[in-house]
């Protein structure tokens, strides 16, 4: 699976819920509440200002590794 900004934080933590680790990192702490769950990466990262691009990366790159 190759995680995009179009998916859902609750879609990419089905997958794989190692990728809370790196959501948190990113400054995205409520993971488990509904609204946080249903936005799409792009949603969060414009929500906390974080960088969508670099999160992506991070994401796909620890996926890779579990493979």
């Amino acid at each position: 699976m190759e995680v995009t900004k179009g998916m859902t934080i609750g879609e990419v933590l089905r997958q794989n819920r190692g990728t809370a680790r790196i959501f948190m990192e990113f400054g995205m702490h409520c993971l488990g509440c509904p609204h946080a769950t249903s936005e799409t990466v792009e949603q969060a990262c414009a929500a906390h200002g974080t960088n969508a691009d670099e999160l992506i990366h991070q994401l796909n790159t620890f996926l890779s590794e579990q493979a």
